[in-house]
């Protein structure tokens, strides 16, 4: 049994490890190679426990470096990068809708 989390960092390094493991690191041979996968995915598991918008869980990275280190980013996407991450991983089966 797993016990839940309230920690963001936690969750977010989690959420990272667990799509490493399961997804490709990106989803073409010829995407510009900016973000993972499984970065995106995790970013969107913390856009879904802070319950708020794609530009609201951007918000939340330039305000803390934890996130972005935990996370290994060196730059912080666009809004509509998880937007479109969404949508393919929608499509993918690999989100299911709320």
């Amino acid at each position: 049994m797993r016990s839940m989390t309230k920690s963001p960092m936690a969750l977010a390094y989690e959420a990272l490890i667990a799509a490493q493991q399961a997804l490709a690191p990106y989803s073409n041979k010829y995407s510009p190679h900016r973000y993972t996968q499984a970065q995106l995915f995790a970013l969107l598991v913390l856009r879904q426990f802070f319950k708020t918008d794609y530009r609201g869980v951007i918000q939340l990275l330039h305000d803390f470096s934890d996130l972005r280190t935990i996370l290994q980013l060196r730059n912080i996407p666009h809004y509509s990068t998880l937007c479109y991450a969404e949508q393919r991983l929608l499509k993918k089966g690999l989100l299911k809708t709320c």
